[in-house]
């Protein structure tokens, strides 16, 4: 099966810098989530089509050296370099593509400019630092961009189409199904015309002779076996509707703990996800950034309540872990935080402050994949990484420890998409004892 660029990309493009862009750019996280939704295919797709492009494959050779993803929201400010390229990608396309997306995310042609520089840097970083990691050359380069001619169509999302983005040749002979989220391969299938010679005396056919006006019994049987077929379709729709059960997801996900308990956390799927609001949470008086319901209201709730000040040892407290919404550290790196992500530890720092007499554990966490040591040793040096930074900014002497557990509460599948899976890949605090 062909490697999937798009899966390598997404982890560059996860709700805090969906935060951090549309902060910067003046929009709203849901229109930022949904211009990235679409430009992502549409670069994947015209990078493909560019896969002997000499400018391409100079660029992406050059950016595992270049720090581009460390930079990303700088680059897309201050990207000519970019431009250029995408020029040589699009041709006259480019403000079609971006005027098509703007209207799509319902966002300015300023900002789906800056986003389609933006995407664009976070697609050639993450391929070449793709390519250097599996020593790939311009050739097999060229290779992997050439397999994603078969996927990405596929992965535009319902609204948009290859049609209106016109973004290669290699796009036509496909018809985007927006209701179906599918492509199907138009065929053109000429006619047949069959020739045969009748025996029947010419006045005697009873076909020729029906009174309404010529036909077969096909004239009638046709529109009542489609009659049917219609009815049986209506009928197993009703059916499925009726024996379908409806999981609903909430902000309560089994994230890990401990134990192998279930227990209290925030949603913190990452990827380009449905975007929540940020809103003032009320801290004695002080407004944090956040959102309601999340990692900073529940545990602000919790100490209001008095429940850390009546518990009565740590282990009435272990099994209730609080998601980080927006703290993750770039792809196999323990100390390395993506933008964004010191803005709520920051607001961990706030709470702390003003209960000095509560303390937290910290804990990381990954996916199935990869080696099991290798996950316990990653998930637990970043959760020290945690604990050392809040020691910087003068809380260390609350909290109480900080673990790894690698993937041993992770609930997604290995062979999963990077994308499903990384809700397994988090960071969590709880109070302690």
């Amino acid at each position: 099966m062909s490697l999937n660029v798009i899966d390598l990309i997404k982890g560059q493009l996860g709700p805090a810098l969906v935060s951090q862009a549309a902060s910067q750019l003046g929009e709203s996280e849901s229109g930022i989530s949904k211009a990235i939704g679409g430009l992502l295919p549409a670069i994947v797709g015209g990078l493909a089509n560019n896969s002997d492009n000499p400018a391409v494959l100079d660029a992406i050779s050059n950016a595992s050296s270049s720090g581009i993803l460390g930079n990303l929201l700088g680059n897309s400010a201050n990207s000519s370099w970019i431009s250029t390229l995408l020029s040589s990608i699009f041709g006259d396309k480019v403000s079609g593509i971006v005027n098509a997306i703007a209207t799509y995310a319902g966002i300015s042609n300023n900002s789906s400019n800056s986003l389609l520089n933006l995407v664009t840097g976070a697609t050639l970083g993450s391929v070449g630092k793709y390519a250097a990691d599996n020593n790939l050359d311009k050739s097999g380069i060229s290779n992997l961009l050439g397999e994603q001619k078969g996927i990405v169509s596929t992965l535009l999302p319902a609204g948009l189409s290859l049609a209106s983005l016109n973004i290669g040749d290699w796009a036509k002979g496909y018809k985007f199904d927006n209701d179906a989220d599918t492509i199907k391969q138009t065929v053109r299938e000429e006619p047949k015309v069959e020739v045969t010679r009748s025996t029947t005396p010419v006045g005697t056919d009873p076909d020729r002779n029906n009174s309404d006006g010529g036909g077969s019994i096909w004239k009638w049987l046709l529109p009542l076996l489609l009659l049917l077929a219609a009815g049986y379709f209506l009928w197993k729709q009703c059916e499925k509707k009726e024996t379908t059960t409806t999981t609903v997801a909430t902000d309560s996900t089994a994230a890990p703990a401990d134990t192998a308990t279930t227990v209290t956390s925030t949603d913190t799927t990452a990827g380009v996800a449905a975007a929540k609001v940020d809103e003032n949470i009320d801290l004695n008086g002080t407004a944090l950034k956040g959102y309601k319901g999340g990692m900073e209201d529940q545990m602000i709730a919790f100490l209001k309540s008095d429940g850390y000040k009546n518990a009565a040892d740590d282990a009435a407290l272990k099994t209730t872990w609080y998601n980080f919404d927006h703290v993750n550290f770039k792809i196999g790196s323990a100390n390395q935080l993506e933008a964004g992500s010191e803005g709520q530890l920051q607001n961990l720092v706030t709470i702390l402050k003003a209960y000095p007499d509560a303390k937290v554990k910290i804990g990381g966490y990954t996916d199935k994949t990869g080696d099991e040591a290798k996950n316990l040793k990653l998930s637990a040096d970043r959760a020290n990484f945690i604990k050392g930074w809040l020691d910087k900014q003068g809380v260390g002497s609350q909290v109480a420890g900080a673990d790894g557990y690698g993937s041993q509460f992770a609930t997604v599948d290995a062979k999963a998409s990077d994308a499903e899976r990384a809700v397994d890949r988090k960071m969590a605090v709880r109070f302690a004892k």
